[in-house]
């Protein structure tokens, strides 16, 4: 249930992040894994705006988390949809990580969270991690794996968008 992607750019990470975020619904997580320039940050920026946010997408190390709005705001009677971005690196660990009130965050929408291992044992052990590895200065090695059954279909979706296969 994992599926290994090679970026050659920059955009090229963008758009897988942006056919990941096309994919997303409210409860959704994605954790990310990988070290200081990986592009992790560069994906987010992808599935942002794959998910449909026009905002401006940064690394939250300092912020800790960054909300994204959908375009469309609100619509028949639905609660404004969020992506939530939460970068894990600055946090002591799982207790600060689930004092953010996590479980709320993937109620109003969902949640991509950067350094996920960090705060592992926070997190709902069903998610789309993604470890993300530094190659060269335009190439980035990305391994998707599913856990759980949403996420194999996350998986498998994504796999036919970028490879035209299921």
């Amino acid at each position: 249930h994992s599926l290994e992607f090679i970026s050659r750019s920059p955009e090229q990470t963008r758009r897988a992040g942006m056919h990941l975020g096309a994919l997303l619904k409210p409860g959704d997580l994605i954790c990310l894994l990988g070290d200081l320039g990986s592009g992790k940050t560069t994906l987010v920026q992808g599935i942002s705006a794959g998910w449909g946010s026009l905002d401006a997408v940064s690394s939250p190390t300092f912020v800790i988390v960054n909300v994204y709005r959908r375009s469309n705001g609100f619509h028949a009677g639905k609660r404004e949809q969020r992506l939530f971005h939460l970068d894990a690196y600055r946090l002591s660990g799982p207790a600060e990580a689930q004092a953010l009130d996590l479980d709320e965050m993937l109620e109003a929408g969902a949640l991509v969270v950067e350094w996920a291992d960090r705060v592992q044992t926070a997190l709902p052990k069903e998610c789309l991690e993604i470890a993300m590895r530094y190659v060269d200065d335009d190439q980035r090695d990305l391994v998707l794996t599913a856990r759980g059954s949403r996420y194999e279909w996350m998986l498998r979706e994504f796999r036919r968008r970028v490879y035209g296969v299921g």
